[in-house]
């Protein structure tokens, strides 16, 4: 549980007690604020703490066998909630750590003057800023036109085929045509030859 909350639970401890006008087990605060899912140690190392902060915030009684058996508020439970109680303990902790840690990171505030001179060297900047993307837009595009080029040599233009490998594969194919022009004519005549038979 972070101190955040730790901070709140005593808090509520404290106001509980408050209101209540005799005393009370610390079983109930347990049964009140804690039962699901702390157990009922963790509720006796709270009030621990809070009497460690300062024994006249609850008046503590023993009993069955135990040191913080009844509780009950004081005249300074009331004084001290007042004051912001446990939750303004801990906000002020964390301003002092805020502040201690800014005075480590050793940013010294910048003048008027030193504003003055990163606002006047603010337009070198935004031109530089152009002229860099402008330098990179170019070497992108050109790096684009280099990738288009080798890709067109290599892979889309045509093979040339010399003249006389042309005219021997054109020659190929009108023998090829003949051939296959040949069979048809005689499976033709075939076929009519059947269907003359089929007649008669």
């Amino acid at each position: 549980m972070s101190e955040f909350f730790k901070a709140e639970l005593k808090d509520r401890f404290l106001e509980y007690a408050l209101e209540r006008s005799d005393y009370f087990q610390i079983y109930t605060l347990y049964d009140e604020f804690l039962k699901p899912n702390y157990s009922l140690e963790y509720v006796q190392k709270l009030v621990r703490e809070i009497l460690d902060y300062d024994s006249t915030l609850l008046d503590v009684m023993g009993g069955n066998g135990l040191d913080i058996f009844m509780l009950a508020s004081t005249s300074g439970t009331e004084d001290f909630l007042e004051e912001g109680g446990f939750m303004n303990l801990y906000v002020r902790e964390e301003e002092k750590w805020d502040t201690f840690l800014g005075q480590l990171s050793g940013m010294p505030k910048l003048t008027k003057e030193e504003k003055k001179q990163i606002k006047k060297a603010a337009p070198d900047l935004k031109r530089e800023k152009l002229m860099l993307m402008g330098l990179i837009s170019a070497v992108a595009v050109s790096f684009l036109f280099t990738l288009i080029s080798i890709f067109n040599e290599t892979l889309l233009k045509p093979e040339y085929v010399p003249a006389d490998e042309f005219e021997r594969r054109m020659e190929q194919l009108r023998e090829q045509y003949i051939l296959e022009n040949q069979k048809l004519q005689l499976d033709l005549r075939e076929a009519q030859h059947i269907l003359d038979s089929i007649q008669e």
